[in-house]
């Protein structure tokens, strides 16, 4: 049965949001890894505007964001995005230290880049200066001179398929192996394609956008189609500002 409720007549606390955005109880000496999305989509289909998703989200969106984001092991982000983004490493959050140190999770999540050729720039503070070592998933038919050059500045890499990408299943065991079963990625919508068409995505975290963008922008999940579409079931409905937050799960 799915759960409709309203952010309208006040801001939720950010202890509510955890509460309602919490991964599945792992199974006693079985922890099972959890893969969830987490994307944001105008009422004509545009993830991004000019490139970017800050254009299309809104202030409820932004506290789901960083809520989903402390509740997780690991952030899966594929490098376009990285770079398009600007990202930069999870912080440690005040309000979530107790519950993280209590779940067994570092101060902070950490950041896995999915890479096939690493070109990236290790300069930056995410691979130089993270609170917790920033993860890259290639193939093993990565170039070792990037692969050695992703390690010197601090950079873990992890190889997850035979060819030059990563395999998303083997992904994902892979980062289980490594004690990390929250899994979050937010994109971009190359990578979330390869998810859904692997299978391995268990859970959807989508925020309907009321704007209009037109144009060309990418959808959140491009790729490949699936042979039968997936059926996912609604599991929670939030509402703020004619924003909707939708939270569905793998039927």
């Amino acid at each position: 049965m799915s759960v409709a409720a309203a952010l309208v007549d006040r801001e939720w606390s950010l202890a509510e949001l955890a509460a309602a955005y919490a991964y599945p109880e792992p199974v006693p000496g079985a922890p099972r890894p959890w893969l969830r999305a987490n994307m944001v989509s105008t009422l004509d289909g545009a993830a991004q505007h000019e490139g970017r998703s800050q254009p299309i989200s809104s202030a409820a969106d932004m506290r789901i964001f960083g809520t989903l984001r402390a509740l997780a092991d690991v952030i899966v982000v594929g490098a376009e995005t990285v770079r398009q983004e600007g990202y930069r490493p999870a912080r440690a959050r005040a309000e979530f230290a107790a519950a993280r140190e209590a779940a067994g999770q570092a101060p902070a999540p950490a950041i896995a880049v999915v890479s096939a050729s690493l070109e990236l720039d290790f300069s930056l503070p995410l691979y130089t200066s993270p609170l917790v070592p920033t993860l890259i998933l290639t193939g093993a038919a990565a170039a070792p001179g990037r692969i050695a050059a992703a390690e010197k500045a601090g950079a873990t890499v992890v190889i997850a398929g035979e060819g030059r990408g990563i395999e998303p299943a083997r992904a994902v065991r892979a980062l289980a192996g490594l004690g990390h079963t929250r899994l979050l990625t937010e994109g971009g919508p190359r990578l979330l394609g390869q998810l859904i068409a692997a299978g391995v995505l268990d859970e959807m975290c989508l925020t309907l956008s009321p704007m209009l963008t037109a144009g060309d922008a990418q959808r959140v999940a491009g790729g490949p189609s699936v042979a039968v579409p997936r059926r996912f079931e609604l599991v929670s409905l939030l509402e703020e500002a004619g924003f909707l937050f939708g939270r569905y799960r793998r039927s």
